[in-house]
């Protein structure tokens, strides 16, 4: 097999899909985490803030998502076709509330009624919420497997199979993961009473983060035996989850000393340390059969051919650069406080 820097091309392309998702779960991330503490601001004045907070940047992530998305389609289509048959009913819920957490911010300003308002706040909130959420019911079912049988087929009895314990734990950890990040996002946009107020959600926020992932964690260990593997056959891979519990307890270290760009920085590393963990746990497999192990799906069997990944690693090269160049510049133009003024939504 055609090797790129002494690493197979499906393994490179695991790791710029990895990489693309990471991003986007950093990025829409705080989106989903500030949407999610919405309906806990009580005064107008404070939710225009909030929203105008990622007004400028809620779309722009998702580029993120839809480039991911591709990405996995043009590398991985066994995958891509295997995991969206599987978990078609959170996919399509995900769109459902991707859509209405559009409209919500959109429509929200074009009615001065307060009932008007209220109703697009709610529903803001709450769409924000089952997008973090569903994120992570996916990720659960991904790391615990997947009921593949031979040709790829799903084979799940139930209508609702994907809501189990594991993948709840998963799903709740992810919203309180999300958070946290949106909290700090907003505490570096707002200032005053709003600050203030945030300044205790966060609080509240890392306390929901730190029950749920150490729930998330046990159960993993004590039920999820295969995600292990890799840790124990390889002990120096130990010093990722090492890194990882370092990064949690700098956040709030960071946040009481008012220090909250590092803060955004250890939450954003966070996320990016914790997606590492579930890469090492599930390389080289996308999805494990819980039917048979022989029915797993892996990187080699779920690959484009080693021409396709190799004209896409050339335009990722070129690609790459690009968007986070856009992301940055995004960035760097809307840094700041927010002020409202008559384009403010």
């Amino acid at each position: 097999m055609e090797t790129l820097l002494g690493l197979d091309y499906p393994s490179w392309w695991f790791l710029v899909v990895g990489a693309l998702f990471s991003g986007y779960a950093i990025l829409d991330g705080f989106d989903f985490g500030a949407g999610a503490w919405h309906l806990f601001f009580k005064k107008e004045l404070s939710r225009r803030i909030a929203l105008n907070a990622v007004g400028p940047v809620w779309d722009g992530n998702e580029v993120w998502l839809v480039i991911g998305g591709g990405a996995l389609f043009a590398g991985f289509p066994v995958m891509y076709a295997t995991l969206f048959s599987s978990m078609y009913i959170p996919f399509m819920l995900f769109l459902m509330f991707i859509i209405f957490r559009a409209i919500s911010i959109e429509f929200r300003g074009k009615e001065p009624m307060k009932w008007w308002k209220n109703m697009w706040d709610i529903s803001y909130s709450i769409s924000s919420i089952m997008l973090a959420f569903l994120l992570g019911v996916v990720l659960g079912n991904v790391l615990q497997g997947i009921a593949i049988g031979p040709e790829y087929m799903y084979q799940g009895a139930g209508f609702f199979e994907f809501l189990n314990p594991y993948s709840l734990m998963t799903g709740l950890t992810t919203l309180s993961l999300f958070m946290v990040h949106g909290a700090i996002y907003l505490l570096l946009k707002t200032e005053g009473r709003l600050f203030a107020k945030l300044t205790r959600l966060l609080k509240r926020g890392m306390i929901f983060f730190m029950v749920s992932f150490g729930i998330t964690t046990l159960y993993t260990l004590l039920y999820i035996p295969h995600l292990s593997d890799d840790f124990k056959s390889n002990p120096s891979l130990f010093i990722v989850p090492l890194l990882t519990f370092l990064s949690i307890a700098n956040v709030p270290r960071l946040a009481n000393k008012k220090r909250f760009k590092w803060a955004f920085f250890f939450s954003a590393l966070t996320i990016s340390l914790l997606l590492v963990l579930v890469a090492i746990e599930l390389y080289p497999v996308l999805l494990f059969s819980t039917v048979d192990p022989t029915y797993s799906i892996d990187i080699y069997h779920a690959a484009s051919s080693t021409k396709s990944l190799r004209i896409m690693m050339i335009m990722v090269a070129i690609g790459g650069p690009l968007v986070l160049g856009y992301t940055y510049f995004v960035y760097r133009t809307f840094k700041g406080k927010v002020t409202l003024d008559e384009t403010s939504y």
